[in-house]
């Protein structure tokens, strides 16, 4: 005859803990469950298996040197975009005048420089434009009558090259004087300048 497994064999509903069979069969439901559970996290551990933790760690690290990559390239940026920034402040404290005293002091170079290759201004006129997209610049064009031999010309151009002013020339047309051994010269200069804060 198969033994019966009945936990409550006497059929009252009230577990008799002093009886061995019904303590011993506790204690093995007991250790089943224990093995069951053990057998769970051996094969489903709660962060993962080892493999997964390996791959996770990888993962996390190649991450973390990409961000520290990523971090240095944004520094080197920043150091370099503030070098710009400085080297262009450094570049229009250079070559571009204050606006206030533009005329006159581009009026006394250009009329230095002819003095100095021996070409004889006449007349010159201003137009002061902004620059757009930028409102603390303007453009000042300059139109320049002048009068000279062509190597008159040459030596006043390459002194205007040569000058620390920002001068551009946009322009220049030369026409021959009749029966005379000189130049007609018409010369548009394009200068930058700040416009000074008030």
């Amino acid at each position: 005859m198969r033994p019966s497994f009945n936990l409550f064999p006497s059929g009252a509903g009230t577990i008799n803990w002093r009886e061995p069979r019904i303590f011993m069969r506790f204690i093995l439901g007991l250790l089943l469950l224990g093995t069951l559970v053990a057998l769970y996290f051996l094969f489903f551990p709660p962060g993962g298996s080892l493999e997964d933790l390996e791959r996770r760690y990888a993962e996390a690290r190649a991450t973390q040197e990409r961000n520290g990559r990523n971090i240095e390239r944004v520094r080197s940026l920043a150091a370099k975009v503030q070098t710009s920034r400085q080297e262009g402040e450094k570049f229009l404290d250079t070559y571009f005048l204050d606006r206030r005293s533009t005329a006159s002091t581009i009026i006394d170079s250009l009329q230095k420089l002819s003095k100095e290759s021996g070409i004889r201004p006449k007349d010159h006129s201003f137009l002061a434009e902004p620059v757009e997209g930028a409102p603390d610049l303007a453009i000042l064009t300059i139109n320049g009558a002048y009068e000279g031999t062509y190597a008159d010309l040459v030596q006043f151009l390459d002194k205007i090259d040569r000058s620390p002013r920002f001068l551009i020339i946009d322009n220049l047309t030369a026409s021959p004087v009749q029966n005379q051994n000189t130049l007609n010269v018409s010369v548009r200069f394009h200068v930058f300048v700040k416009e000074t804060q008030s």
